[in-house]
């Protein structure tokens, strides 16, 4: 979610004497990226998050307890709350309603005025009118004073006057809109896509009912967690084996609200999400310093104090976080963001604040319940001994990188390019493939990677013993960015594309969810940068008299067989790359100008962490669970 343009316009005060009114919505259509962040499927569903988000401030003002997102026929999305609904008096300065104030202008919301909201999620003003620029049409219905106010407008201006529509007893705002074709590629809302969002948001405010409903499918659910961050938690590490209850930590301090909720399981990695007045803070910040900083400092002191000092270890950050997932939610007055992605919290104050508090509450929590105390203690000393064996694995893979350089016998062939930016790397299930694909290939910018059957699960791994597998040790070479967080650098990956090219079976699907759980897990800023994709081969060759055609879907070869009804037409089913000649496969699947590339993205990392545990973690049960619930919609599985 982009947010260099926060949410805006929460002005549910009485009156409107607060609202501060920089004019004009003609930028936006203009430049809608500039908002949104583009106007492919991430902006198109930024238009939703936008209208939730003003409902969400007049939960976190106290004023609402219940949102309902309708996603309707014919493109049409609909967000009602039941809060105190936006004023529809006379602006004093714009002479027209505060309504139409705060949907037709930019920079027009209460929350530059401290009393209105103290805490919001936004802070520029542009959320609400941005989606009305943006948008064929919205309608805003307003429930307030026993009566209901509608009003109508068209790719951002007004087109009817505001209008008694009738009497009502309840209170809030429903905002309707019809996103504009004209701005957005493709206009098609994707339920999970929007659910994910809106889950996470009911996790955030704890009690806050939000439902969902979606009248094309008639699926609908509703999201609301009395246990809030604690629930997130618990949800995060589904599929993984849990070493005790979640760690909860609440506290106010100088205006600052904080909620930690933490634990540790037996998996070798770090999963924590942070957040700032529900806003996911993909870029840490101050927030997460102070709590890295505390948890850290207690867990070495409570190590000395119950070893002697002969056995006693001193822990590093990374020892203390190995296995831990966590949710640190902190909400302020005034945020300051920085970052490339404004999503980094830069407010000095917030680090020594969260780290006094956590230190202190989790030193408070580890002498009340000893044995769980000990079960951590257990888990970092581990983590600290498996550290010193990786440092010596990846010592040893650094060496070993050097001595082999760029003759990798039998693995990779490189491209003759030295530019990053034009080469690629084909990463290939087998030898048979990886055949083709080297013959195939256009040797000046292709490089092909064959593996030798499925690589590590290193879901299940820890870092030592991923770093001595041969196949990811080589991938780790080929690609050249290193890897962890002490030495990983994306700018210094040679290859601007990493294409995972498997088979269209059950096993090509395994070994293409291995690759992407080692992406996610250890080299996450390639996929954020958008290097890595996937590769679509087709699944049939359908001859008709002496035309070939190449179709990657049973719904294309039922179509073209319904077409050509009565002729002689010969359908050869592809079970494998290593079907494929060599001219086939780079026609079909490695030419730039016909191949079907999906590029991986990390819509929500933290659902992609909980799914990648489920699918590759130990527990069998949330894994069935997850199979049967999404096989009817797979056709070639991609995350």
């Amino acid at each position: 979610m982009l947010l260099e343009a926060y949410n805006l316009h929460k002005i549910y005060h009485n009156g409107n004497r607060k609202i501060h009114v920089l004019k004009g919505l003609e930028a936006v259509r203009r430049r809608p990226a500039m908002y949104i962040g583009d106007v492919g499927i991430r902006g198109l569903h930024h238009l939703i998050y936008e209208v939730v988000d003003n409902s969400v401030d007049e939960a976190l003002a106290g004023y609402c307890d219940h949102i309902i997102v309708t996603i309707l026929a014919d493109d049409l999305v609909s967000v009602e709350d039941n809060g105190r609904g936006i004023p529809v008096d006379i602006h004093a300065t714009e002479k027209k309603s505060a309504l139409e104030v705060v949907l037709t202008m930019l920079h027009a919301g209460a929350k530059f005025e401290d009393k209105v909201y103290r805490i919001s999620g936004g802070l520029h003003g542009v959320g609400v009118s941005v989606v009305n620029a943006l948008s064929e049409f919205m309608e805003a219905e307003v429930y307030r004073d026993g009566k209901i106010y509608h009003q109508r407008y068209e790719r951002g201006e007004t087109v009817t006057n505001l209008t008694i529509k009738g009497k009502t007893k309840k209170t809030g705002t429903k905002i309707t809109f019809k996103p504009d074709k004209k701005i957005f590629k493709k206009v098609e809302f994707k339920y999970e896509i929007v659910s994910t969002r809106l889950r996470e948001l009911a996790y955030l405010n704890r009690n806050l009912k939000i439902d969902l409903i979606d009248e094309r499918t008639g699926k609908s659910e509703t999201y609301q967690f009395p246990g809030g961050i604690v629930d997130f938690v618990t949800y995060l590490d589904t599929g993984r084996n849990r070493l005790h209850k979640p760690i909860y930590i609440e506290d106010k301090r100088n205006g600052i609200e904080l909620e930690v909720a933490f634990q540790y399981n037996d998996s070798f990695l770090e999963n924590i999400f942070s957040f700032v007045n529900t806003i996911n803070t993909h870029e840490g910040g101050t927030h997460l310093s102070g709590f890295k900083a505390a948890l850290t400092r207690t867990i070495n002191d409570y190590v000395r104090k119950s070893q002697s000092s002969k056995d006693a270890v001193e822990l590093e950050g990374e020892d203390t976080r190995e296995g831990l997932t966590a949710v640190i939610s902190v909400k302020l007055k005034d945020p300051q963001f920085e970052g490339q992605t404004k999503t980094k919290l830069g407010n000095s104050e917030v680090k020594g604040i969260v780290e006094s508090a956590v230190a202190e509450k989790l030193n408070a929590y580890l002498e009340e319940n000893p044995s769980v105390a000990n079960k951590i203690i257990a888990k970092v000393i581990a983590a600290a001994k498996s550290r010193e064996a990786a440092k010596k694995a990846r010592e040893l893979a650094r060496r070993r990188s050097l001595l082999e350089s760029d003759t990798l016998p039998g693995k990779l062939a490189d491209c003759s390019s030295e530019d990053p930016a034009e080469c690629e790397l084909y990463i290939v299930e087998g030898d048979s493939a990886g055949g083709s694909a080297k013959q195939g290939r256009d040797r000046r910018f292709q490089a092909v990677l064959p593996l030798r059957g499925k690589i590590l699960n290193v879901e299940k791994s820890s870092l030592n013993k991923i770093l001595t597998n041969t196949e990811i040790r080589t991938i780790i070479s080929s690609i050249g960015a290193g890897i962890s967080e002490d030495d990983f650098n994306p700018e210094k990956a040679r290859y601007r594309k990493i294409i995972i090219m498997s088979d269209a079976d059950v096993d090509g699907s395994h070994i293409r969810t291995l690759l992407l759980t080692f992406f996610y897990r250890f080299m996450r800023p390639l996929i954020e940068a958008g290097y890595i994709c996937i590769a679509q081969p087709p699944l049939y060759r359908v001859k008709i008299g002496k035309t070939e055609t190449y179709l990657y879907s049973d719904e294309e070869l039922e179509a073209l067989l319904k077409k050509h009804k009565g002729d002689k037409v010969e359908v050869q089913r592809y079970k494998g790359l290593g079907e494929m000649n060599p001219e086939q496969l780079w026609e079909t699947t490695m030419n730039p100008e016909k191949r079907i590339l999906k590029r991986v993205t990390l819509e929500d990392a933290a659902e992609a962490d909980r799914l990648f545990s489920i699918l590759m973690g130990d527990e069998v049960e949330p894994r069935r669970e997850f199979i049967e619930a999404n096989a009817k919609y797979v056709e070639n599985l991609d995350i």
